[in-house]
């Protein structure tokens, strides 16, 4: 490890969304807190970062969003009516979560866009390379993305973003990346990158997803960027600035992701999301699955 290149260790994860996609559940709770199976979806993303070894978090909130805070804090009111109880198993882990990292946290204000929501945490991080978490995209714990991510970014310099091949019909919903090969199967070289191109303006089916890992530089760029699709800040618009002058912030990389991803931003997918973990659970998976086959068996 060079001093061009320092060990990261700060994550920032934009949380102030208003979830309009789950209304009414989201009126007066964080689409965030909504529940995957028994832990909220943004303790998924918290125990990820951790995991990487990043163990000091920024999450970027709003209005509404005290529970995000609430939930990564003590409640010693509940700890001690469990200890009295001599719930162990559920003590344990209602106080995993207020000891996975540091937590910080800032408000976003104005919805500007995730460029802006990343631009706010410029004071936190500073001149350190820093991951950029969306909390709508669970990686599988069985599949580090992000560590390999963090490597990647340790040994080329620069950013790295996560990429996952998609059907082209699908690549509209996505930022989409141009790149270039390496030695490597899974890392390629970001040449190009165009937020959520039509079809056939997409110059591959390599569709950005929720994990970033970002030189510093971005920040220098997001404060120039002008407000581009749909009159927000995008932070595809500072990386394409990054992809074409490596002298500042360096290169950018891509890792192809081929790993378990569930995407909770969609009812849809939040919904198989819950069913893929629920019946992956060795405490739950059991009759959850010889409940859905007889289900499925009877709807067919």
């Amino acid at each position: 490890m060079t001093e061009s290149h320092p060990r990261i260790t700060k994550a920032v994860i934009p949380a102030a969304g208003l979830g309009t996609r789950f209304l009414p559940a989201t009126k007066a709770t964080p689409k965030e807190m909504l529940p995957v199976v028994d832990k909220p979806a943004i303790q998924y993303v918290v125990e990820e970062a951790a995991a990487a070894g990043l163990d000091d978090v920024l999450m970027i909130t709003g209005r509404n969003k005290r529970p995000l805070e609430d939930h990564f804090d003590r409640n010693y009111e509940l700890e001690s009516a469990l200890q009295k109880k001599g719930d162990a198993d559920r003590l344990a882990r209602v106080q995993e979560s207020s000891d996975l990292a540091t937590m910080h946290y800032v408000r976003q204000g104005d919805p500007k866009g995730l460029g802006h929501a990343v631009l706010c945490a410029a004071p936190h991080v500073g001149h350190e390379p820093f991951a950029v978490l969306l909390g709508d995209d669970l990686i599988d714990p069985r599949d580090p993305l992000l560590a390999r991510m963090v490597k990647v970014q340790e040994q080329h310099g620069g950013s790295v973003i996560a990429l996952m091949e998609v059907a082209p019909e699908q690549i509209h919903l996505y930022g989409c990346a141009a790149v270039e090969t390496t030695d490597e199967d899974d890392l390629v070289k970001v040449t190009g990158l165009v937020e959520k191109p039509d079809p056939a303006d997409a110059p591959s089916n390599y569709a950005i997803i929720g994990r970033y890992v970002l030189d510093p530089h971005v920040f220098d760029i997001l404060r120039r960027t002008e407000p581009g699709r749909g009159g927000e800040i995008q932070l595809t618009d500072a990386l394409q600035q990054l992809a074409d002058d490596e002298k500042v912030g360096g290169p950018v990389h891509g890792v192809v992701f081929r790993g378990r991803r569930y995407d909770t931003g969609d009812r849809g997918d939040y919904l198989r999301a819950i069913v893929r973990l629920a019946c992956e659970r060795e405490d739950l998976g059991p009759d959850f699955r010889t409940w859905l086959r007889s289900y499925v068996a009877e709807e067919m």
